[in-house]
Formats: structure tokens, C-alpha cells, sequence
């Protein structure tokens, strides 16, 4: 820009954007990070939410007890069947800012979506929109292309039940190569299901249903056999909790406002563990470590408040500190008060609970303990290792406690050797992307004790490079990408470290933040073109187009890849594979099978598995 536009200021400068334009001009500020499915905060599945919180509401008030919800890889369909927009009113509520029915507190006094923004920016950013209100026999439809009006239809007579059936396909112009996930769109469905009594979700033919709540939850979170003791189940008004210790590292905590889950905590997680902690040490006459009570916890919370404040449009953490605006009720003294006025009575009415939970903190106060001396030596040798210029190589986005959404945008590659970290940490996006090298390949951690990870160099410089040492709120980078090569060495060295990660720090998987790298198995090119293909479907496709016997390069490990080459795999086009545990994975079991001693049952999965890659082989040369 010149230096006369510069100083060129004049009405013309002034610009109105309509709210299509700022939608698709800033969605971050709406639907937060945008990705392409690969991970459960994409904002892809921020707009199936902004659509079924719609549903729900409808539900809370009565109107409704089944959902349908239909999705392919690009297309989302949500049907429910409570009282259906007004008719005369359906253009204004999906393409008018500001508009809904929620700004009456007396209709949806404690619903989560009071700012009329969520479907208009569902509509916005997709590339189809339809609406269909049906609401006493007749029928209103509207279809939209990026927030602008295609069709719109006249109000029709229907013998359909009453309710709202929304279509929409994401703009793949701004969510690049995406696709969703069935795994996290049925995460999704289940939390809707355990908040809401009654309700019945039918999601691409299954039907869900959860008629105890947050206890249902737990119960599909862990595994019975490693539990401690039975899972508490409480409820009083505006308030419902569940609560018990495993034997696993860490704690895990599933926390919900509004039907809304907070992915990222806030004020009534808080309160929820100060709640926990004040009880325990009450109850029992002695002032426990913070640690000890909540090592191994497993709890979930939700409460109703009005018009909850959260430090975000995408509302994954609550900053409310009443429970309505013109109340003096603090949210905290709701929850400590119900929480130590009812655990404590649970407690005295289950002493076989009480001694269990006793002898898990008696536990952790044991390990910790033993690990304290180890732990200091363990520090002060990372310290004097220069972390920073040794293991790993550090972007430069910086985090602290005023700029906690950069960590966001960040990525930290693992990888093994020096020329594939070479050529990782040459191609990175050193703002943004971190590259640890790993020397050879790590211990398997598998039935070790947390000592090991002070004990272990790599594991205890690792954990100081992650920063999780006391819990995920220190995490430095939001994607943890394992990068190996497509080998059995890598292979190897992949399942070594999703093992440490699961052994000790099983919260930092459940989370999703850990991922692995895909890379190209082959590079296909003639002198117009290349192509990089991550299967031997892919090759085959790029040598029908390519024709005229191109070249045909196969890569054995990473550090084959030029930079030049890499850099494009590591950026835009990044390939991520989400580790994901499904909703009744037990950590444990797993954990057993794959890692612990050479089962039958593995023997067998080892044998089938050869034979299919036999037979894949043979195949490829008929």
C-alpha cells in the first residue's frame, strides 16, 4: 500500500460487512479452529453441534424426545420433532444475526445458544443449506448456497409430524479435504443423550439412549475391572455429578454447562475439584496432598445455569461465576455446598467406598513419595541436557497465561533418527511446528511405575518439552503428531510411544490431542506432473493418469523426502490420523494385548494379519 493510500482516510474507507461476509471473512470467531475432521474441535463439527443445540433446546422445554441424525462423509442431515420454527419466520432465523427465539429467558431460561448467531453460521459457511419447518400440517422450506437465498418455497399443506429438518454441506473452500469422523460425531451423540433424560437419538440407523446420565457415562469411560470402587452418582437441582478412582495416571474429567460440553473446563471444573478435595480431607480428619486425592480420579459434572458466560464463541470453557446475572448466588457455593454436603453423606452411608478411596490415596501418597527425590535429580539433569537446543527444536510461539489459544495453531513432530527429524525441522513451519528427536527407540514403558519416566532420559525430557508434568493445562503444543516411517522399525517405535503416552499420560490421548503422521509411500511423475500417493490405490490411480510408464519412486523411511518435498506433506495438505479410543476401549486391555506377553489371541492376530498382507502381495502381481 503507497503512502498516499495510506494517508488517503475518507468515507470511502468505511466498509460495512453483511453477516455472510464476516462469517466467511473471520468463522475462527465463530466455529473456532477449522480443520478437516481429523480432530474433534474442527469446525466442521462445531456446526453439527450449533445445529443440534437447536434440538435439544426443543427438547429441554418438552417439545420432543427423538432426534434423527444422518451423515456421510460430506453431508450432515439433523431431523428433530419439537414444535418447529414459525413459519413466517424461518428465512429470518437461519440468515439474520440477532434473531431466535431464545431472547425470551421464560422459553429458554438455561439454554446454551442465546447470542442468535449458530445456524446463520452453519449457513454461512456452507456450500448447500436447507431448512424445513413443519409445524401444525404445514410446511415451509428454504435452500441456501453460502447464506444466499437458491429456492424459496411457498408454505405448503404436509401430514408430517412437527419439528425442524435441517441439510447442510460444508464449503470445501474453507474446510479443505475434510470429512467426518463417525467416532467423534458419535461422541457427540452420547453427551447429548446422557444430559438429556428421555431423549432417543437415532444416528445413521443406531439408536442411543441413556436413561442414568453422567453414571452412564462413567460407565462407558472405564473399565469396570480397574476401578476402585462403584461409581458415585449424584443429583440435586441444577446439578448432577459422578465420580471414581482408577488405577490409571492422571485425572479425567468430562465437564458439562447447558448440555454444553467444556472441553476446556473453566470456573465450575474448579470449584468441582477444590469441592472434592475440601470433603475428602474432611471426612477423613487429615490433610492430604492435593495430588494424592485426585491422582487416578475419573468425574464428570454438569450444571444448568442462566445466560452462562464462556471465554469464547465455541464455548469450551465457562467463565460464569454467578448462577444468573441479576442473581448474588455464586456458582461456586452452588457446587461446593451440594458437593460436600452430599459426598460426605455418601461417604458415612457407603464405608466400603470410604475405605477403598482411602487406600487409593494411601497409594499415591506412597508413589509419590518414593519418585520425589528421583524427580528433582531428574529435573535438574533436563536442565542441564539445554532441552531447548539438544531434543527438541522449539517454535517460536511462546505461551503464557494471557495467550493460552496460540497453543491452537501449534504442532510438535516426534520423530527417530537424525535425517528424519533433519528433514522435518528444514520443511516446519518453525512459527508454529516443534520437532524431538528421539535417539533410537524408546523402553517399552508397559507395566512400568511413573518412576521410569524420571528414571528414562527420553521419557523425562519428553515430558518437560510437552510440559505435562502436573496435567494437561501446561500442555505446550495442541497436536502431538508421532512421525516414523512406514516400516516395521517405525511401526515399532510408533506403538513404543503410544504406550508411554497411554502408561502414564492416558489423558493427553482421551483429549485428542495425539496424532500420527501419514506420509507418501510414492512419488509418481513424467515431466508435466507429480503425484504423491499414500496407498497402492493411490499409485495405481496416478499411473492410469500419468500414463506413458512414468517414474515411480517408492519411499522406505522419512529421510528420503527432501525438504522441499516434506514441506508440503507437514503444511497445508497435512495428513493426520487422530488416535481416537473408542468409547469402551479399556487403556489396560489394550495395553495387555498388544504390549504385555505373547498372548495366543495375539499370536493369531500376528498370523491372520501375515496372511492378509500375503494375500495382497499376490494380488498386486496377477
Amino acid at each position: 500500500m503507497s503512502d498516499q493510500n495510506i494517508f488517503n482516510y475518507t468515507e470511502d474507507s468505511i466498509r460495512s460487512l453483511d453477516w455472510k461476509e464476516h462469517i466467511r471473512m473471520r468463522p475462527g470467531m465463530y466455529i473456532g479452529k477449522l480443520g478437516d475432521g481429523s480432530s474433534p474441535d474442527d469446525g466442521i463439527y462445531v456446526l453439527i453441534k450449533e445445529v443440534m443445540d437447536n434440538c435439544i433446546d426443543e427438547h429441554v422445554m418438552g417439545f420432543g424426545k427423538k432426534i434423527e441424525v444422518k451423515i456421510t462423509d460430506h453431508q450432515v442431515h439433523i431431523r428433530d420433532y419439537g414444535r418447529g420454527i414459525p413459519l413466517g419466520k424461518v428465512i429470518d432465523c437461519v440468515s439474520k444475526i440477532n434473531t431466535g427465539g431464545k431472547y425470551d429467558s421464560e422459553a429458554f431460561q438455561k439454554s446454551v445458544g442465546l447470542n442468535g448467531v449458530g445456524t446463520k453460521a452453519v449457513n454461512a459457511l456452507s456450500s448447500y443449506f436447507r431448512v424445513k419447518s413443519i409445524r401444525d400440517g404445514k410446511a415451509k422450506e428454504v435452500s441456501f448456497k453460502l447464506g444466499e437465498i437458491l429456492d424459496d418455497k411457498p408454505i405448503a399443506k404436509t401430514e408430517e409430524a412437527n419439528g425442524t429438518e435441517v441439510t447442510f454441506i460444508p464449503d470445501d473452500t474453507v474446510f479443505k479435504n475434510f470429512h467426518f469422523l463417525n467416532e467423534f460425531v458419535e461422541s457427540q451423540v452420547w453427551n447429548y443423550v446422557y444430559l438429556n433424560s428421555g431423549l432417543s437419538i437415532r444416528f445413521n440407523g443406531n439408536r442411543y439412549h441413556s436413561p442414568n446420565g453422567l453414571l452412564d457415562l462413567l460407565s462407558r469411560k472405564t473399565d469396570p475391572e480397574s476401578l476402585r470402587y462403584p461409581i458415585i452418582h449424584l443429583r440435586g437441582k441444577d446439578i448432577e455429578l459422578a465420580l471414581t478412582h482408577g488405577n490409571q495416571y492422571g485425572e479425567e474429567y468430562y465437564t458439562f454447562v447447558n448440555g454444553q460440553h467444556t472441553t476446556q473446563g473453566g470456573t465450575h471444573l474448579t470449584y468441582f475439584k477444590e469441592a472434592i478435595v475440601r470433603t475428602v480431607r474432611n471426612f477423613y480428619k487429615k490433610d492430604f496432598d492435593i495430588a494424592d486425592i485426585r491422582q487416578a480420579i475419573v468425574g464428570a459434572i454438569s450444571i444448568r445455569i442462566q445466560e452462562p458466560v464462556f471465554e469464547s464463541q465455541t464455548k469450551t470453557k465457562l467463565g460464569s461465576i454467578y448462577t444468573a446475572p441479576d442473581e448474588k448466588v455464586t456458582l461456586r457455593s452452588m457446587i461446593v455446598d451440594f458437593v460436600t454436603q452430599e459426598l460426605d453423606k455418601y461417604f458415612h452411608q457407603n464405608s466400603d467406598t470410604a475405605e477403598a478411596l482411602l487406600k487409593r490415596i494411601q497409594q499415591s501418597e506412597r508413589e509419590r513419595k518414593e519418585i520425589s527425590g528421583i524427580r528433582k535429580l531428574a529435573n535438574q539433569r533436563a536442565k542441564k541436557a539445554n532441552l531447548h537446543n539438544k531434543k527438541l527444536r522449539d517454535c517460536r510461539v511462546h505461551f503464557n497465561d494471557t495467550n493460552k489459544e496460540n497453543r491452537q495453531d501449534s504442532t510438535l513432530f516426534i520423530t527417530e533418527g537424525d535425517s528424519a527429524s533433519g528433514s522435518i525441522t528444514k520443511a516446519r513451519d518453525v512459527q508454529t511446528q516443534a520437532v524431538f528427536s528421539l535417539r533410537g527407540k524408546p523402553l517399552n514403558s508397559f507395566g512400568l511405575t511413573k518412576k521410569i519416566v524420571y528414571e528414562n532420559e527420553e521419557f523425562n525430557l519428553l515430558q518437560h518439552a510437552l510440559n505435562i508434568e502436573d496435567g494437561l493445562e501446561g500442555l505446550r503444543y495442541n497436536r502431538v503428531v508421532i512421525a516414523t516411517d512406514a516400516d516395521v522399525d517405525g511401526m515399532h517405535i510408533r506403538l513404543l510411544a503410544l504406550t508411554f503416552f497411554l502408561q502414564f499420560f492416558p489423558e493427553l490421548v482421551k483429549a485428542g490431542h495425539i496424532y500420527i503422521l501419514e506420509t507418501p509411500l510414492f512419488r509418481v511423475r513424467n515431466k508435466k506432473e507429480t503425484i504423491y500417493c499414500y496407498s497402492e490405490e493411490e499409485k495405481q490411480a496416478a499411473m492410469d493418469k500419468l500414463g506413458s510408464n512414468p517414474e515411480i519412486t517408492r519411499f522406505k523411511g522419512l529421510g528420503e523426502i527432501s525438504p522441499d518435498e516434506f514441506s508440503d506433506f507437514i503444511g497445508e495438505n497435512i495428513r493426520l490420523e487422530p488416535v481416537h479410543l473408542n468409547e469402551e476401549t479399556s487403556i489396560s486391555k489394550i495395553l495387555t494385548y498388544y504390549m504385555g506377553k505373547n498372548t495366543p489371541e495375539r499370536q493369531q492376530f500376528i498370523i491372520e494379519k501375515l496372511r492378509t498382507e500375503k494375500d495382497m502381495v499376490e494380488e498386486s502381481h496377477d
